[in-house]
Order: C-alpha cells, then sequence, then structure tokens
C-alpha cells in the first residue's frame, strides 16, 4: 500500500450500461433500459458527457448459449438499440467480449470483492436456487465482470433497473475496497439512475410477475420484434379487472394489472401517471386498451421494423460494433494500464 491516498479527486461524468443478448427483447427492456438509454443519450449530447452502451454477451454465458443463437441475439440487441435510436454517432455501441479490458480488470476485482458480498446478491440465490453446487462459477462472480464494465470507463453514472441496483452497490463496494486497499482514489463512486414511469413492466397476463422472456406464454409480453397486429392483438388481450380506471394513483394500489398498463401508457406517452389518470379516470378497460395498443403500436411498430431491415444486413451491425469496440478499448486501456500499475504488475 502507498503512504497516502489523494483525495477529492473529480471523475468527469461518463454514463455506462449494458443489457445481455440472451434473446427476446422485450417491451420491458426498451422501457426499462433502452429507451432511457437514448434520454441519457440525447440529454448529454451538448454537455460532451459519454454515453457507452454494451451488449453484455460475456454475461450471457453464465448460463449456456448456443453458439449461433448468441451471435443471432447479439445483432439482434444491436439493431434494438439502434432502432430504438441509439445513434452510433452519439453513443458509443460494442459487444463485450470485443474489448478484452472487461475480463482483466474482472479478475482484479475477482480478488477484491468477498466471497460473502457474492453469497448476498439476491440474483444469485434467484437465478442458482436450490442448484447452486451445479451453477457456474461465472454466474456466481459475475456482478465483479459488471463493476469491471462499468469501472473500465470511469463510469460515474449507470442507468439500471431495480433489480440491478444491488449490483451497481457492489461495484461501489469494489471501487471502495480497491482504493483503500491501495491508497489511491482511482475508482469513481458510481451512481445508479433508476428513474421513469415503468422501469418494472409486468406481464400482461400477470401483473405480479415482471415481463420475461421466459415465461412460456407469447401473450404475456410484447416482444421488440412484434409487428403492429401482435401488439395490438396482446394489449386487447391483457388481463385486467372489472372496474373502471381510478382518477388517483391510490386507486391502483391493489389492482396490479391495471397499475401495469397505466404505467405502460405513461411511459410511452412521455407522461407521470398523474397525468394518465387526470385524462383516463372514469374509463373501462374497454375504451382504455384501444387507447393504450394504438399508442403502443404507433411508437413500437417502426422500431420492429428497422430491427427487421438491421438483422437482413448483418454486416452493417458487425461493422458498427467493430468501430464501437476500437472507441471503447482507447478509454478502457489507459484505465486497465494504471490499475495493473497500482497493483504492481509490470506491463
Amino acid at each position: 500500500m502507498t503512504d497516502a491516498a489523494p483525495t477529492g479527486t473529480q471523475f468527469s461524468p461518463r454514463v455506462f450500461s449494458g443489457i445481455q443478448p440472451s434473446g427476446g427483447l422485450t417491451l420491458g427492456n426498451y422501457l426499462g433500459a433502452i429507451r432511457r438509454f437514448v434520454d441519457m443519450q440525447n440529454a448529454n449530447q451538448d454537455s460532451g458527457i459519454e454515453t457507452i452502451y454494451c451488449m453484455v454477451d460475456q454475461h450471457a454465458i453464465t448460463v449456456w448459449q448456443n453458439p449461433a443463437d448468441l451471435t443471432r441475439n447479439t445483432r439482434e440487441l444491436a439493431a434494438g438499440y439502434i432502432a430504438s435510436g441509439l445513434d452510433p454517432a452519439k453513443s458509443i455501441l460494442f459487444n463485450q467480449s470485443q474489448v478484452a479490458e472487461h475480463a482483466q480488470l474482472g479478475w482484479l476485482f475477482n480478488c477484491v470483492a468477498r466471497m460473502g458480498w457474492m453469497q448476498r446478491m439476491t440474483q444469485w440465490k434467484d437465478k442458482a436456487g436450490k442448484n447452486q453446487q451445479n451453477a457456474s462459477l461465472g454466474l456466481f462472480a459475475y456482478p465483479a465482470l459488471m463493476a469491471a464494465d462499468i469501472l473500465v470507463y470511469h463510469a460515474t453514472h449507470v442507468p439500471v433497473g431495480e433489480d440491478q441496483k444491488q449490483h451497481v452497490e457492489l461495484t461501489r463496494d469494489i471501487a471502495a475496497k480497491f482504493n483503500h486497499d491501495f491508497g489511491v482514489d482511482f475508482f469513481p463512486m458510481t451512481e445508479p439512475v433508476i428513474e421513469g414511469a415503468a422501469t418494472r413492466v409486468m406481464s400482461l397476463r400477470d401483473g405480479s410477475k415482471k415481463m420475461s422472456k421466459s415465461d412460456p406464454s407469447d401473450m404475456s409480453r410484447i416482444n421488440m420484434t412484434d409487428d403492429a397486429e401482435a401488439i395490438a392483438s396482446k394489449i386487447r388481450k391483457a388481463r385486467t379487472d372489472p372496474d373502471a380506471l381510478p382518477s388517483e394513483v391510490d386507486g391502483l394500489a391493489e389492482r396490479p394489472e391495471a397499475r401495469n398498463l397505466v404505467n405502460i401508457y405513461a411511459a410511452l406517452s412521455d407522461q407521470t401517471v398523474d397525468q394518465v389518470l387526470a385524462d383516463v379516470g372514469g374509463k373501462q378497460f374497454s375504451e382504455f386498451k384501444p387507447m393504450l395498443a394504438d399508442l403502443a403500436v404507433a411508437k413500437l411498430s417502426p422500431i420492429s421494423g428497422e430491427m427487421a431491415r438491421l438483422m437482413e444486413t448483418p454486416d452493417e451491425i458487425d461493422a458498427i460494433l467493430r468501430k464501437g469496440a476500437d472507441q471503447a478499448r482507447e478509454i478502457a486501456a489507459p484505465v486497465l494500464k494504471k490499475a495493473y500499475d497500482i497493483v504492481g504488475m509490470i506491463r
């Protein structure tokens, strides 16, 4: 350890986030993550704050993936990013495995993080369940790699859903321990950014469960590849209750399906839930569902159309990702080199 740690380091604001390319991009991914990525890209453009968005394919393989599916799913996620408004001229877009610095810093963090920290991660408990002895080491350790994903860019802000907040808090713990152990002020205390009306989109068949690509019922979710007819049909058939919509938020408290549909409407229309209820309070679902279906089709079908076009030109997607990886590496390589220097590794 060095004799003294510098204090008061100012880190330039930088945004990083990513999604696993494990297939089946849904409305939940769009509203809970991708659209927020776009908003942060556009809001920060004039201020010069960099926005970096990744397809975290190394995280995807913590459970077995069919290789051909992984390739397709990575391109499909990239297509979803671009079709939703992430502009390669404004944001850095790449897939994680193209930038080796993620895995290299991830190993350093494996040696900083403690076993007890990892065992407390709720997603580890949920995903491994009672079968922990047969789960991959990667699944157990992946929060340390997630910390590396973020900190290899000295990212200060990470837009995430509620289910990933714990991992960003772990990132802060890892950064703090590294800084303390080596007497430096090298890694920033990254802040999670959790906001918006629909940061957690629920199933169209059960408002108490998160919308998921793994649900056996395709009617439980809106896929970002669904065409206009499929989008409208799923909303028309979404589970609801017999009561009229309330005029105030408190009236949604014990009505999970109603709350979910109102949240989706609010997010797609760029309104608050209060504003939506002020307009639709008293309406039956027979009136509200067509309104939501029309809005969803107007907002989502252009995205699915552009995704389809991009998927027909995979070379275009691959070129964007390669260029993004080169840009990402320009930021990541000096951070990794300095981290190695701090640890005492000869380069």
